[in-house]
C-alpha cells in the first residue's frame, strides 16, 4: 500500500510539473509577443544601381538586385542580401571590379564586409578570390584572414591572411604558397 501511495504521490508530482511547465511555456510565448519589436528595415529597394562622382567623376557605380537600409538602428548599417557588382575607378579612370554574394556596410566605420564567393579582378587580368573579405573605404584598403587564390598574369598563389589595395600595387600576405614567374 506504502508503494502504491509513493508511485500514486510520484506521479501526480511528475502531473503538476508539466501542467506547471506547459503553462509556463504559453505564457512565455506571450509575453515574447508583447515584447517583440520588429527588426524591419526602413528603406529598401530592388535593382539598386548607384553612381558616386567626386569633383565631377565617376569614382564607384554599385549594382546589387537587392538593398535593405537598417539607418534607424542603434549601430545603422546597409545590407545586400542578393550580392553586389562595384565598379572602383582610380584617379586615372583604371577600374577594379568586385563581385560578392552578400554585402555589408557599417555607416559609422565606413567597413564593408564582403562574403560569399568575394571576387575582386582589374584590367591588368589580376583575380583575387576569397569567402570573406572587408573593404575600408576610408584608407581604400582590403583584408582578410580568410584562405585566398590569388591569379596574375605570372603565376597563381594561394595564402591566408591579407591585405592590398584597390589596385593591388601594395600586397601583404601572412601565408603563401604558389608558382610566380620571376620578373627577368
Amino acid at each position: 500500500m506504502i508503494k502504491i501511495f509513493k508511485i500514486g504521490i510520484s506521479l501526480s508530482i511528475t502531473i503538476f510539473v508539466v501542467v506547471f511547465l506547459s503553462s509556463c511555456e504559453s505564457n512565455f510565448k506571450e509575453v515574447q509577443k508583447s515584447t517583440f519589436s520588429e527588426f524591419a528595415p526602413s528603406g529598401e529597394a530592388d535593382d539598386f544601381n548607384m553612381k558616386y562622382t567626386d569633383s565631377g567623376r565617376i569614382k564607384t557605380i554599385l549594382i546589387a538586385p537587392k538593398m535593405l537600409d537598417y539607418a534607424t538602428v542603434e549601430f545603422p548599417f546597409t545590407e545586400f542580401p542578393k550580392g553586389i557588382n562595384v565598379t572602383l575607378y582610380d584617379e586615372k579612370g583604371k577600374k577594379t571590379f568586385v563581385v560578392s554574394n552578400y554585402a555589408v556596410t557599417f555607416k559609422n566605420t565606413d567597413l564593408i564586409d564582403l562574403q560569399g564567393s568575394v571576387k575582386i579582378s582589374n584590367e591588368t587580368g589580376q583575380l583575387f578570390e576569397t569567402d570573406q573579405l572587408y573593404f575600408d573605404q576610408k584608407n581604400q584598403w582590403f583584408y582578410t584572414e580568410k584562405k585566398y587564390k590569388f591569379t596574375d598574369p605570372k603565376g597563381i598563389s594561394f595564402g591566408e591572411g591579407v591585405d592590398f589595395s584597390k589596385d593591388f600595387k601594395i600586397i601583404n600576405s601572412q601565408k603563401i604558397s604558389g608558382e610566380v614567374q620571376s620578373a627577368n
